[in-house]
């Protein structure tokens, strides 16, 4: 069988369907098999796992997958992929299912109960326009998922890993970090695609704990003075707090809680910590 990491193979199929790039869906397709490799090791596939792929596109990914794991559940939007993969380049794979279905909108959990039970691990080469919607689906839907590693843009990558003090750090990096450990795994170069992208890309793997790092009253209250925080970048925190929608009180009622907790009242989001925040928010709640 012919694999799509040489990128003549990738050419032939893409010509023997007459298959256009859609750009509504942020359609990159992988070329390069040490890529293939180091995204299914960081995953740490074994034949004791199902895997959920989101995106398979033609299938790059989709057969070393099939060749590492127990079963494969591939989740495909563009219908235009679906006999590709089905007729052609996964037709030989038995441990194959393909779902013609946006990922937004699928039961997650459904699909681990109907696949043994056993969490799922995610692997997919995201379209960037939708990699935190969902990411943050995922982490958040609380459907029974392992781990989480997939191709991001590079940016997106370091601010899901950046820590407080830098400039890559934010309400994203917090969402993740309260959900899950983030180790990026490796970067990858625009030419390891077709098309090029216009940025680089990174491998990221997000392991799921199995319960956050801190204890708060209302994750509600937690999320909503993260938002606050980093609303307005520039702005201090009880800037943030006081315009917010989501959370009730005043700039002045805001300064109070802060200095009350020991924060100077001009203390800006991007120096505090997570623990930091949940005790803000205990208070907030």
């Amino acid at each position: 069988m012919a694999y799509l990491s040489d990128p003549k193979e990738t050419i032939a199929v893409l010509q023997r369907y007459h298959f256009m790039f859609q750009k509504k869906f942020g359609q990159n397709f992988l070329i390069d098999g040490h890529v293939l490799s180091k995204i299914v090791d960081a995953a740490g596939v074994t034949k004791e796992d199902v895997v959920l792929e989101i995106g398979p596109g033609i299938g790059t990914m989709t057969q070393v997958l099939c060749e590492s794991a127990k079963e494969v559940v591939a989740v495909e939007i563009d219908k235009n992929l679906i006999p590709i993969l089905k007729e052609d380049t996964c037709k030989d794979y038995d441990n194959l299912t393909v779902i013609n279905e946006d990922v937004l909108k699928l039961d997650i959990a459904a699909v681990a109960r109907e696949h043994g039970g056993k969490p799922l691990k995610v692997v997919a080469n995201l379209p960037y326009y939708i990699t935190t919607p969902i990411i943050m689906g995922l982490l958040e839907g609380g459907a029974p998922v392992d781990n989480i590693t997939v191709m991001v843009q590079k940016e997106v990558a370091e601010r899901m890993q950046a820590g407080p003090g830098s400039k890559d750090y934010g309400a994203l990096s917090l969402a993740v970090q309260y959900y899950a450990e983030a180790y990026i795994a490796a970067f990858v170069p625009q030419n390891c695609f077709m098309p090029r992208p216009n940025v680089g890309s990174a491998v990221i793997r997000l392991t799921l704990r199995d319960k956050p790092p801190v204890t708060v009253k209302s994750t509600e209250m937690l999320f909503a003075v993260i938002r606050a925080a980093f609303a307005q970048r520039r702005k201090t925190l009880s800037n943030g707090l006081g315009n917010s929608p989501e959370v009730p009180c005043t700039k002045e009622e805001a300064i109070a809680i802060l200095t009350g907790l020991g924060f100077s009242e001009n203390v800006r989001g991007e120096t505090l910590t997570l623990a930091q925040f949940a005790q803000i928010a205990d208070a907030m709640a």
